[in-house]
């Protein structure tokens, strides 16, 4: 075994001559740079060759790194883009929600300015009305069929005056109060309305079935000339109602007449008027009792109706 003094010299010659080589190498690269530089300023077209060949080498290389660069950018272009797009999307589904709203309440205002008018137009009509209200109620249990008013004794309302809404007629008071009066409604049983076929004179009337709907009643039995989609009105006969308001369109015939659907909905119905009685001459008349008189020499007695 060598002693630990001999090891010790072999391995400094050996680190001696590993640091002059890497210095001479050091050197000799400095030089031969240093003559590249001084001949790359002097001509620098002399290594145009050599800078183009290894432009080549490495260009499959910048190709990868391009071609990955731009596919991650893609990438995350394309997911931005997704959550940008679905924003969009339900900020868009927002203002058409918004919009369908904003349309629905224009063709409601709309819809209310056409009700409105309406009973403008029967406001001025050549009977002025006695007073306009609101149906604030109706019957719904019952088999009977009374509405209540927002106008009363105050308003000038009486028992009797026809009551009727753009489309037609509603009903008649039946009882008044200071503020508030009770309609009954043409579809309660009791209603009965003298009515004609709107293109010519056949008469009939027009009774309450207190399901909504109204039973049309020929005057004239025979063959049946009604026909789905006639349009009933008031022939004014009796005093109560003036001649010519729509009461009913016919749904359905019946050996006697028809079914009819009210045109003037109740429930569909928000501002009426309240009319004059057409006639209070001939319904007083029809009120005034009978008075039996004797004459004086025993002849036959007669009957009078007594005056107001």
């Amino acid at each position: 075994m060598a002693p630990p003094s001999a090891q010790i010299s072999g391995s400094n010659k050996k680190a001696q001559l590993g640091r002059f080589a890497g210095y001479v190498f050091a050197s000799v690269g400095a030089v031969i740079g240093a003559l590249l530089l001084i001949i790359s300023l002097w001509r620098p077209d002399a290594f145009y060759g050599l800078r183009s060949m290894a432009t080549d080498a490495a260009s499959p290389v910048g190709e990868a790194g391009a071609v990955t660069r731009t596919g991650s950018r893609s990438f995350f272009e394309a997911i931005a883009g997704y959550y940008d797009a679905g924003n969009k999307n339900a900020e868009l589904e927002r203002e058409n929600e918004i919009a369908r709203v904003r349309l629905a309440e224009m063709r409601a205002l709309e819809q209310e300015n056409a009700r409105l008018k309406a009973v403008l137009n029967l406001r001025d009509s050549e009977q002025p009305p006695v007073a306009i209200g609101r149906l604030i109620g109706s019957s719904s249990a019952s088999t009977r069929r009374f509405g209540y008013l927002s106008a009363g004794r105050n308003d000038g309302v009486a028992v009797g005056m026809p009551v009727t809404s753009p489309m037609g007629l509603v009903g008649r008071i039946l009882e008044t109060g200071r503020t508030t009066s009770r309609v009954l409604l043409l579809t309660d049983p009791e209603s009965i309305v003298p009515v004609r076929r709107a293109v010519d004179d056949v008469v009939a009337f027009a009774e309450g079935r207190a399901d909504g709907s109204l039973r049309i009643r020929l005057i004239n039995l025979g063959i049946n000339p009604l026909e789905e989609g006639d349009i009933f009105v008031t022939s004014g006969a009796g005093g109560l109602f003036r001649p010519g308001v729509a009461v009913a369109m016919v749904t359905q015939i019946t050996n006697d007449g028809a079914i009819g659907q009210l045109l003037s909905n109740p429930a569909a119905t928000d501002f009426v008027v309240v009319e004059p009685i057409f006639e209070p001459e001939a319904i007083e008349a029809a009120d005034t009792p009978l008075q039996i008189e004797q004459p004086v020499d025993g002849g036959t007695p007669t009957a009078d109706s007594e005056s107001d």
